[in-house]
């Protein structure tokens, strides 16, 4: 059983869908605050996991991507800047960071988890895609008839995130925002032992305190932030290793997927 964690480094402009307006200075310190915070959790409970990096994040904190590179975390691309997406971007973003991490960038997630053509995914020498969500959340997605599990389009893998088997509850960051834990691991745990595996996802944001006022986000985005939020995640990866989940990238997991 395994559980492929992954984190989208981003800037943080959710505050401006919610009539707020961050600088983006003001956007990455929050995200570099938060995604130190991940990466000693990660660290204190010897994990590893796939960060989905802007370039725009990875320019301004490039020691940070560094310590993630050290640590044996994966890092893939999420693009050039979280706010706007141009085709080239799927080239650029994946050749600079590639030249910041010194590592081939074998993945992409889109922000916001919207749809690409995977034809331009793959001319951009990506081997996998990370960028569905098979579910339906009305005005965000509507996957619902979308493959639940890893698939292949022709050259490229797609690793959709986890929803549950029958009714396909979302397993992503909102879940475990405001469902309690207990809850959400028994969804969790239900889905890895019908599919042998879980992909959840989660944003450095979420890890700082979100009830500050100057952000302006709704009570379901800021239950259960910062501290408490890191807190919840440490219970779910005590939980899971419990259950005998080994932790792998997404890199990683596409390699073992192949071999069985």
């Amino acid at each position: 059983m395994h559980l492929l964690l992954s984190f989208d480094l981003e800037e943080f402009d959710t505050p401006n869908e919610y009539g707020k307006s961050l600088t983006i200075e003001e956007q990455l310190i929050a995200s570099v605050e938060g995604a130190t915070r991940i990466l000693a959790l990660l660290k204190e409970k010897q994990v590893k996991a796939t960060f989905f990096c802007t370039v725009k994040f990875a320019q301004y904190a490039p020691d940070l991507i560094g310590k993630i590179v050290n640590d044996g975390h994966e890092v893939a691309s999420h693009g050039m800047s979280h706010s706007s997406f141009k085709i080239e971007d799927l080239v650029t973003s994946k050749a600079t960071l590639e030249a910041i991490t010194k590592q081939p960038i074998y993945g992409f997630r889109m922000a916001r988890m919207m749809k690409v053509d995977p034809k331009e995914i793959v001319a951009a020498g990506y081997r996998y895609d990370s960028s569905l969500n098979p579910t339906f959340l009305p005005g965000r997605y509507n996957n619902y008839c979308q493959p639940r599990t890893v698939f292949r389009i022709g050259d490229l893998w797609v690793i959709p995130a986890s929803v549950t088997p029958h009714i396909r509850i979302p397993l992503f960051w909102l879940a475990l925002h405001n469902l309690p834990v207990s809850v959400y691991m028994q969804l969790l745990m239900q889905t890895i032992r019908h599919d042998g595996y879980a992909t959840i996802y989660f944003h450095p944001w979420e890890f700082i305190n979100l009830h500050d006022k100057q952000f302006g986000l709704p009570f379901y985005i800021r239950n259960h932030s910062g501290e408490s939020f890191v807190a919840r995640l440490v219970m779910v990866i005590d939980m899971a290793k419990k259950q005998g989940c080994t932790f792998n990238s997404l890199s990683e997991y596409i390699d073992i997927h192949i071999r069985h």
